[in-house]
């Protein structure tokens, strides 16, 4: 069986995120401790708030430095991914480095509001396994000010005002700018294309 590692970082309400991989037969250790986040076949890394203060408690419990040496699959939820990134605008802060980019600010707009909340269609759909069964025009459940513009790592973009990116991976690092654990159906089918066939 996966065994399935989701970070107790203090910045993020994980309950939601368990409970949807629960619904799909996974029982995942909720922990902050590095051997057994080193230990997972599968690690996620949920996030809710600002970076500035997230990147701060990972250093503080010193799991910046765990997520940096990671050779297994890690996929990053919201602020989680925003924070696999170079660098957020939001704080100037500098991330984990994972992957290349810089977390900007949306910008607000006659008919985008921000912070961008709600549901929301994927567009740029790649054919790779983190994203199989997910269509082009697939909706997901969006809630987040910042945003990465689409670049090399895009694997799935998704527009308000502005394209971001909404799903990324490089290697064995992946992101989803949306709530997986509140995107129904689509949502529960990238949990378990992580889980059973990320590489």
């Amino acid at each position: 069986m996966t065994r399935v590692a989701v970070i107790d970082s203090g910045v993020a309400n994980v309950g939601s995120v368990v409970y949807a991989l629960e619904r799909l037969g996974v029982t995942p250790e909720v922990t902050a401790d590095a051997g057994a986040i080193r230990a997972a076949d599968r690690v996620i890394l949920p996030g809710v708030g600002a970076a500035a203060p997230a990147m701060a408690r990972l250093r503080q419990v010193g799991l910046d430095a765990v997520l940096r040496t990671l050779t297994q699959p890690l996929l990053g939820i919201c602020l989680g991914m925003q924070l696999l990134f170079e660098r957020s605008d939001e704080g100037d802060v500098e991330c984990l480095g994972l992957l290349p980019g810089r977390v900007q600010r949306l910008v607000p707009g006659a008919d985008a509001r921000i912070p961008h909340m709600g549901w929301n269609a994927l567009h740029d759909v790649r054919d790779v396994p983190l994203l199989d069964g997910i269509a082009d025009g697939a909706q997901a459940y969006f809630v987040h000010g910042y945003a990465v513009p689409p670049g090399e790592c895009a694997l799935a973009a998704c527009t308000h005002g502005v394209a971001f990116a909404a799903v990324v991976g490089q290697g064995r690092r992946f992101g989803a700018q949306f709530h997986p654990e509140r995107s129904a159906a689509v949502g529960a089918r990238l949990l378990r294309n992580f889980i059973e066939n990320a590489s």
